[in-house]
């Protein structure tokens, strides 16, 4: 969905770019039936600039569209930069290792991982995502541990329970994952 959204804006905003580089190219060439009048015409005249200049909303609209026009496209690309997530793992290869025999969404396996690492003593809730090749993902797992939970035990059991799971379950010669470790916080209660 995002690859489908990221195609269409940056479809349109190419188009409007281009169509108003053509527009000016063309203006700066002397004809006469684009908007401008040549190369001597500006873009806002003076009487254009002074209209607004008795209205006190007008400057401070023109600057809080500006800057979320600015957060937005900031959101935009920083969401590009993020890590794409796997969309499937490649279960096994047949005879000759050129098609699959099975695709496992990746979410399932991500859901699978999570259900087993949260059933281990001391943790609390547990987040998995994929990342990398579809015939070699990576893990990246949040546990969040209780307050009784030890950290060294809670990792061991990870890698020698859901972790190994995964890879019997899949095929995988490995499974890299990286864990990382939060303590749930509890509100305090009140003793009476």
């Amino acid at each position: 969905m995002l690859a489908i959204v990221n195609r269409t804006l940056l479809g349109l905003i190419g188009a409007a770019l281009v169509l108003g580089a053509a527009l000016v190219l063309v203006s700066a060439a002397g004809v006469d039936w684009t908007p401008y009048e040549g190369s001597s015409d500006v873009l806002l005249s003076a009487a254009d600039r002074r209209r607004f200049e008795g209205r006190d909303w007008w400057w401070p609209v023109v600057i809080g569209t500006l800057a979320v026009v600015l957060l937005l496209a900031l959101w935009w690309l920083f969401a590009q930069l993020r890590r794409p997530r796997l969309a499937e793992v490649l279960i096994d290869q047949g005879e000759s290792g050129s098609t699959p025999l099975a695709l496992l969404r990746g979410r399932a396996l991500e859901d699978a991982v999570a259900e087993q690492a949260t059933d281990l003593d001391g943790v609390e809730r547990a987040h998995v995502s994929l990342s990398g090749k579809r015939t070699a993902p990576r893990a990246r797992i949040g546990l969040v541990l209780g307050p009784r939970a030890r950290p060294a035990a809670a990792v061991d059991a990870l890698r020698s329970g859901a972790l190994k799971a995964a890879r019997t379950s899949t095929g995988l010669v490995s499974l890299p994952a990286e864990v990382r470790l939060r303590a749930v916080k509890h509100r305090p209660e009140r003793v009476t």
